[in-house]
């Protein structure tokens, strides 16, 4: 990786001292940078924490055939456009069935019932309204599922405290005492609307 540092316009300034003195946040980007995690590449898609192998096979017909043991995904598809919505697709189902599933498993957990639940095209993994309703992303089932636990408890917990106070985080560790660790977790996953992929 090569660091490119642009001096201002009629400014005297000392390069090296500049960088010396911001050394540890430079160090701190960087590992940041690194860790960074992708959903979707041009050549893997991320599936409950794994990257898979694309495997593009032209041909008729359009489909996705996932294999867990190889860590690959077969794409049929007339071409490599369609792999986004193959995808989009696959983890629909896959998000929509799993939200579902954990909402009910954790809500007497948590002590909070929302009042509908859906799965979205949305920029955040999860979000909740006022009336009680919980939103989460389509690329949910790309996560850990330590990670999609943290979301789902997350957006619970917005049910009985809608706003990220003392109380709210303070609930939130009672069912997820790691949740500051998870959060930064979540934070080096970078969801596919935010890459140049489209």
């Amino acid at each position: 990786m090569t660091l490119e540092v642009i001096l201002p316009r009629g400014r005297r300034v000392d390069v090296e001292k500049a960088i010396s003195a911001r050394a540890s946040w430079l160090s701190s980007q960087y590992e940041r940078l690194y860790k960074t995690r992708h959903v979707l590449t041009p050549s893997s898609v991320m599936f409950g924490g794994v990257h898979l192998k694309i495997v593009f096979a032209e041909g008729p017909g359009e489909g996705l055939a996932p294999n867990m043991e190889k860590r690959e995904v077969a794409v049929h598809a007339t071409n490599l456009k369609h792999i986004r919505e193959l995808v989009r697709r696959w983890f629909l189902k896959e998000s929509s069935s799993y939200t579902v599933r954990k909402v009910n498993e954790l809500a007497p957990i948590v002590g909070a019932r929302p009042s509908r639940v859906d799965v979205r095209e949305i920029g955040k993994w999860g979000y909740c309204t006022r009336d009680g309703r919980l939103s989460f992303s389509w690329q949910l089932i790309a996560l850990p599922e330590e990670l999609r636990e943290y979301v789902v408890v997350h957006e619970l917990t917005h049910l009985l405290h809608f706003n990220h106070s003392r109380a709210f985080r303070k609930k939130l560790a009672t069912v997820c005492p790691d949740f500051r660790l998870r959060e930064k977790e979540l934070d080096l996953i970078v969801p596919y609307d935010r890459l140049g992929l489209q």
